[in-house]
């Protein structure tokens, strides 16, 4: 558990460093005015990780960050929605067990009563197919996004072409705050899961 709470906190951290085009350089001068080095913080790159960075290691971490920023969106969503007693309606296995008979957080796949192996490695496999086939900037035979974690692929839009720059900068950078809030947030959820106790909104831990 702790080393979990480590990583995501490595993985937190990491994602303050910023993005959008940029020249090859192992200056880090070069990635200072990219998307997401912005008030307050500016340029913040605690651990080095851009230190004799080239425009791919760039890529690659804000890549990263996205992915993570998204993925955490949903985990902080995701408890407050369980937390508040919302469930999916219905069983989730042939034995008759509700959605809403387990219980939240990572004592639904980890505590006594956490759903069956099997539904955690159907979880695991689901994961795994979008990792390896849905969330990339390329997939299907799809042509590069526009932009790094552009992942519509050819096929999801939802009307982001008819945006001018300007637009399009300004709703990549709310993602990037958004998902770096969440990032910080769902890792503010697991630290008090472990300990215990009540938050507002989130409720009892």
């Amino acid at each position: 558990m702790k080393s979990v709470i480590f990583a995501a906190a490595i993985a937190s951290a990491a994602a303050f460093a910023p993005a959008q085009t940029g020249k090859v350089s192992t200056s880090l001068n070069a990635f200072e005015e990219e998307l997401g080095a912005q008030a307050p913080l500016g340029f913040y790159d605690p651990f080095g990780m851009l230190d004799e960075a080239d425009q791919d290691r760039f890529d690659r971490l804000r890549f990263v960050e996205i992915k993570h920023g998204r993925v955490a969106q949903l985990a902080f969503l995701g408890q407050i929605v369980t937390r508040a007693g919302y469930h999916l309606p219905g069983d989730i296995d042939m034995s008759g067990n509700s959605f809403a008979s387990f219980p939240n957080g990572f004592a639904a796949i980890g505590g006594p009563d956490s759903i069956p192996g099997a539904g955690t490695g159907q979880i695991l496999l689901f994961i795994g197919f979008l990792e390896l086939g849905v969330m990339k900037d390329s997939a299907n035979g799809a042509e590069p996004g526009d932009f790094v974690g552009d992942f519509r692929n050819g096929y999801i839009d939802f009307g982001w072409d008819t945006f001018d720059e300007e637009t399009k900068l300004t709703k990549r950078a709310v993602e990037l705050n958004q998902g770096r809030a969440a990032m910080m947030g769902i890792l503010g959820l697991m630290v008090h899961e472990q300990l215990g106790g009540s938050l507002p909104i989130v409720g009892e831990m």
